[in-house]
């Protein structure tokens, strides 16, 4: 699922950006008074003056984020640039051999930050004045992480293992290695797609940010949006899912004595208070210790789940409630539960509901694509992010199966989602219960923090005309903001306590997206638009003019099917077109899943009574 950890890199302050924005600006509002000065004078004297901002010419600093007007050649032009001066660094002999992958360093190479409000000789403005040499350094100055360092944070996780055996519970031995398998591969595939066009479009002059920036470059501001509110979504509900995990972990550790919906709002209100935390940094060292809070959490449920039965009185929230009508989890006269039996095959579920909503469960385990450009973002040469992923994904598929198979093999269709939920053994129980809930907990404020900041930044702040939130009102806006965003993961929480239900209808909705429907789409765009380019063609730095022989389908057609690469684009057509039908199906079981539980009262809004407790 998505990553907390990307906000854990040992970098430089993000909010350099912020300052160097401002004060852009105000240099663009100054020059566009002097540019308005020297026009006037023109008009008087007979002479015209062009500055570099309106013709496109240098000072890429001076445009907004988001301008319309730059191409895709412009984009492309200093990329290459920048791609020329990281391969140009020197790399120590210690990144490159395999244990800088497994053991990042934190102070090898790093960039020293330049001071943006540092005078230099030659600027008549004064401090509100950003040369481009500073805009540079700037830039420069953020990108320090190590391919170890991405290798260690794709491979934090908070929700993604602990829902796999419950993933293949509902598909079978043979189903679920498959499919989680293919899963796997289809991941590492999709961060080649991803690296590629990011390495074709960022720059220090315009850097790449966010998922966002690569949609807004190819497909334009709608398809920025677009990203933009599924990544909100997501992360929405991704609070809610741990605001649920965590209410029934401590319903569970209160043995059923502590009313569930308090349960979950006492989460609310431990997630607003860590809330309040804006700045990031203050989040990086308790996201690095979630990562190893979460691997105990789970050798903790695989002993559990060794030596002791699996939690029958939560039999009614496990895999087994949707195979067989419930027969395999349902107790004889004398009060007996049938034992723990796994198949070979997908279970008989009555229809493909349950097993679709299992695949939806393996799907949650790679969704950590949805920040991979952001980990790009802070690399000192994303070059090497391709090595460091495809390991990650590696590692996350042989320890992910491992985990998943080892759960289903002692607790078959007794296996819960959270798997930690399902051990019988109440000091085991409460022991994973407690490293879980304060993994989540983290993961819970920085999830809230990224996704609050998305909202903000890309709705009350550019379509709303909020304070940023650099300024005094900003800050107070910010706290008024966050008791609303918690109160409606609680809603979620409270209304929905039906954890794979929730997971799926995440997974359908967003992750695959993320994951497999967006990164094709990128790369088509991608390819089309660098290979239409012909010789003559480009941007020309010196007087900011782009040449192009022609436009229109030509050139479509030309760049879609240029030799080496149309075949890429053509399987990307029908990748998309099979994440778009599983996106389909699996919005489709989960919906139905989540009604058939409201119709059988198996789940219920506000109650007191926990969905585990019989």
């Amino acid at each position: 699922m998505a990553k907390p950890g990307n906000l854990a890199i040992d970098g430089a302050d993000p909010r350099i950006y912020d300052q160097l924005d401002r004060k852009s600006a105000e240099r663009e509002a100054a020059e566009r008074s002097l540019t308005h000065d020297q026009e006037t004078l023109g008009a008087i004297d007979g002479t015209t003056t062009t500055t570099g901002v309106a013709t496109g010419a240098g000072g890429a600093h001076r445009r907004r984020e988001h301008d319309p007007t730059i191409s895709f050649e412009q984009y492309h032009y200093y990329a290459q640039q920048t791609r020329a001066e990281e391969d140009a660094q020197p790399k120590t002999a210690y990144e490159t051999t395999i244990w800088s992958l497994f053991f990042p360093s934190k102070s090898d190479g790093i960039v020293k930050r330049a001071d943006p409000n540092e005078k230099r000789d030659g600027e008549g403005v004064g401090r509100m004045v950003v040369s481009d040499e500073e805009w540079t350094n700037a830039s420069r100055a953020l990108r320090t992480a190590t391919r170890g360092a991405i290798f260690y944070l794709i491979t934090t996780d908070i929700l993604g293992p602990f829902g796999l055996p419950y993933a293949f519970a509902t598909m079978g031995w043979g189903p679920g290695i498959a499919l989680f398998t293919v899963f796997a591969a289809l991941a590492g595939y999709s961060g080649f797609l991803l690296w590629e066009p990011f390495m074709g479009l960022d720059s220090y002059e315009y850097p790449v940010r966010s998922f966002g920036d690569l949609g807004y470059r190819l497909y334009g501001r709608w398809m920025r949006h677009l990203f933009n509110i599924l990544q909100s979504v997501q992360l929405l509900l991704n609070v809610g899912l741990i605001v649920i995990s965590n209410g029934e972990a401590l319903s569970q550790v209160a043995k059923f004595k502590l009313c569930f919906v308090v349960c979950c709002l006492i989460w609310a209100i431990v997630g607003f208070l860590v809330g309040q935390v804006r700045t990031l940094q203050k989040f990086g060292w308790l996201a690095n210790a979630a990562v190893w809070i979460n691997l105990v959490c789970m050798f903790v449920t695989m002993g559990g789940a060794a030596h002791s039965p699996p939690n029958y009185a939560g039999a009614g929230s496990s895999a087994g409630a949707t195979i067989s009508g419930g027969a395999l989890i349902t107790p004889n006269a004398q009060g007996v539960f049938p034992p723990v039996q796994t198949s070979g095959s997908l279970p008989d579920t009555g229809s493909f509901i349950g097993s679709v909503g299992g695949a939806m469960q393996a799907i949650f385990a790679y969704g950590g694509s949805m920040v991979f450009p952001e980990f790009m973002a802070e690399m000192k040469r994303p070059k090497d992010f391709l090595t460091a992923m495809w390991a990650a994904q590696a590692f996350i598929y042989f320890w992910y199966m491992f985990y998943g198979l080892f759960m289903y093999g002692y607790q078959g269709q007794y296996t819960v989602n959270p798997s930690y939920l399902g051990i019988s053994n109440y000091s085991i129980q409460t022991a994973g219960n407690v490293f879980a809930m304060l993994s989540a907990v983290i993961a819970a404020g920085l999830y809230g923090n990224i996704g609050l900041k998305v909202m903000y930044n890309n709705v009350f702040v550019e379509l709303l005309n909020a304070p940023p939130l650099t300024t005094r009102a900003g800050k107070w806006m910010w706290v008024g903001v966050i008791p609303v965003y918690w109160a409606i993961a609680f809603a979620l929480a409270a209304g929905i306590p039906n954890f794979s239900g929730l997971t799926s209808v995440v997974a359908a909705f967003c992750i695959l997206h993320f994951t497999y429907t967006f990164p094709p789409l990128l790369s088509i765009a991608y390819l089309v638009k660098k290979n239409a380019m012909r010789e003559g063609d480009g941007y020309d730095p010196a007087t900011g003019q782009v040449v192009r022989g022609d436009s229109g389908f030509a050139r479509f057609r030309r760049g879609f099917f240029s030799p080496g690469r149309w075949w890429m684009n053509s399987v990307n057509i029908l990748y998309i077109g099979g994440a778009l039908a599983l996106s389909g199906l699996g919005a489709y079981a989960s919906i139905m899943t989540l009604k058939t539980a409201f119709q059988t009262s198996v789940t219920t809004s506000y109650v007191c009574k926990s969905p585990l407790d019989g």
